[in-house]
């Protein structure tokens, strides 16, 4: 039974931190319909900053500050990646996503290092007795951090004027430009809040993994995974994915091998493109003709 709690604490903060990055995912294709395949850049960008921020300013006063850089860094991409494909209706947005995140990680490889370094955790490293199960009280925090944010960025679309913008131009783009929505401006704020949400995610899991350039690649494309396991066009669906492919990683890696624990994530994933290609909780997009 103790196991059985251990194994599900550390899933679920694991699932939490997949379903941010997922997050982001899901902000910009409701949107625009597409996606910053750069994700995981933007999460290593976001830990390697705060990581400079909190030698100075300490870890709770440096993250405004690592959204600030995240949503800048959102706003680059849309700019330089997403809006010039856009216009030409093509599909170049894809590898121009992908360019730009081999050269931030180039770019952060040059500043900070290639070698992966330890991110000084701001709760004590001990571990908490919970129902006989031991959990790092960093796990405890990524869970809160990662629900506090994705229900702050739902209460501003629900309550805001602007996140009312937001959820018109994800419904429908052409009606909410008739409305007088200037949608360029919402997309290239969805970017922005991505990859704020993304540098977040960064900075919540660092404590707990090594610090480096490299660090956003598997996060980014497992997150991709959990995305479009639970569907892109559903907020619920994301924190769902998230769980399960944490939990999944977790009960493998401890009852079977950790050299196999992303084996079940990505058959499901199989499973899902298969099955049902809109998610678990998605729905299939209607085209009319």
């Amino acid at each position: 039974m103790d196991v059985l709690l251990q194994i599900l604490f550390s899933g679920v903060a694991v699932g939490m931190i997949y379903a941010v990055i997922a997050f982001g995912y899901q902000l910009t294709f409701a949107t625009s319909g597409t996606l910053n395949f750069g994700q995981g850049e933007a999460l290593a960008v976001g830990a390697l900053i705060g990581l400079t921020l909190a030698a100075h300013l300490g870890y709770w006063p440096m993250l405004p500050l690592v959204l600030l850089a995240g949503a800048l860094y959102g706003i680059g991409v849309e700019r330089l990646a997403v809006r010039p494909a856009l216009k030409i209706k093509s599909e170049g947005w894809i590898m121009a996503t992908i360019a730009l995140g081999i050269i931030m990680k180039n770019v952060a490889e040059n500043v900070w290092g290639k070698d992966d370094v330890k991110f000084p955790s701001p709760v004590p490293e001990m571990p908490l007795q919970l129902a006989g199960a031991n959990v790092m009280p960093m796990e405890l925090v990524v869970v809160a951090g990662a629900l506090a944010l994705m229900a702050a960025v739902e209460l501003f679309n629900r309550r805001s004027i602007y996140g009312k913008a937001v959820v018109a131009t994800a419904a429908d783009r052409d009606a909410a430009g008739l409305m007088g929505i200037h949608t360029g401006h919402v997309i290239t704020f969805s970017y922005a809040l991505s990859c704020a949400t993304a540098a977040f995610a960064g900075v919540l899991v660092a404590p707990l993994t090594l610090t480096g350039a490299s660090m956003g690649a598997s996060l980014g494309l497992k997150a991709f995974a959990v995305a479009i396991i639970g569907g892109l066009t559903s907020g619920l669906g994301v924190i769902a994915g998230g769980l399960i492919l944490g939990l999944a990683e977790t009960l493998t890696g401890f009852y079977v091998s950790t050299g196999y624990k992303d084996v079940p994530g990505l058959v499901l994933l199989l499973v899902v493109l298969a099955v049902k290609p809109a998610g678990l909780f998605g729905k299939t997009a209607i085209k009319k003709v």
